[in-house]
């Protein structure tokens, strides 16, 4: 590089020189002066070539220290790469947990949802149901309970007898609502509505006969009777579903010349009991 410099400048010299010489216009003195002048600026030409000889020797020392720097830049933009690129990796793994998690919540509301729907079905047949319970106990209050049952007597034979009379059934086995009277044998209905009776007539005796009427007011609604021929267990049964008012009467009657019988097994039985009011 040094030796380049200093041939520019023998070049330039040389020029300067070829073109005073076609010239012809300097004086010796002036071709002296103008000589040692352009010496000076020679002289000052390669000091100046000097000069930038010696900056580039610098700038070619430092030359080695950029590259470090450029590659060191290099391998960190290489490794900030790297890191950019796990973290995008990371970034779209995120999301693909943060997709799945969205779709367990969206699924979990959904059962929410739909366990809400069906607690409020569930809640709405509950509050039916109370109501219909509700309902029940009120027409349930509204409406007595009437049922009772009860056997004749322990005496044995009943009759006969010259007149029609009432049978008093005394062993009351069941009397809720107190309807029935086993001190006069009459049934009295406490409401209007529809029941049921059942009776049956046991007789023993020989070459009789036996049998019972049912009585609605002054009605008679059924009479059963049967001839007991041989010494032996004969009985009669009959059942009625009747429709009274309140205050109306039920009863059993013996016909004139009839017998009965009854004891301890409670063969001769009348039992009666509400269906439904009206």
């Amino acid at each position: 590089m040094r030796s380049a410099a200093v041939f520019l400048a023998l070049l330039l010299c040389l020029q300067w020189t070829w073109a005073q010489g076609e010239s012809g216009e300097v004086t010796g003195t002036d071709t002296e002066t103008e000589g040692g002048n352009r010496q000076e600026e020679v002289q000052f030409e390669i000091q100046g070539v000097g000069a930038a000889h010696d900056q580039s020797s610098s700038q070619t020392n430092i030359t080695p220290d950029i590259w470090a720097e450029l590659k060191e830049l290099r391998d960190m933009a290489i490794e900030q790469k790297v890191e950019l690129r796990n973290s995008k990796s990371k970034i779209e793994k995120l999301e693909q947990e943060n997709a799945v998690l969205e779709s367990r919540v969206n699924t979990s509301e959904n059962l929410v949802a739909e366990l809400g729907r069906e607690n409020m079905v569930l809640e709405t047949r509950m509050s039916s149901s109370e109501n219909e319970v509700a309902e029940l106990k009120r027409e349930n209050a509204d409406h007595p309970k009437v049922a009772f049952s009860a056997g004749l007597t322990d005496a044995g034979h009943v009759g006969p007898f010259n007149t029609e009379i009432t049978l008093k059934f005394s062993k009351v086995f069941t009397n809720i609502g107190q309807a029935y009277s086993p001190t006069t044998g009459i049934f009295t209905a406490p409401v209007r509505g529809v029941y049921y009776f059942r009776y049956t007539v046991w007789g023993v005796s020989t070459s009789t006969w036996f049998g019972a009427h049912l009585y609605h007011n002054e009605k008679s609604m059924a009479f059963n009777e049967d001839y007991n021929a041989e010494s032996s267990h004969v009985s009669v049964s009959n059942a009625l579903v009747l429709q009274l008012e309140k205050g109306d009467v039920v009863y059993m009657t013996l016909h004139p010349g009839r017998t009965i019988k009854d004891d301890l097994h409670n063969r001769t039985i009348f039992s009666g009991f509400l269906l439904f009011a009206l």
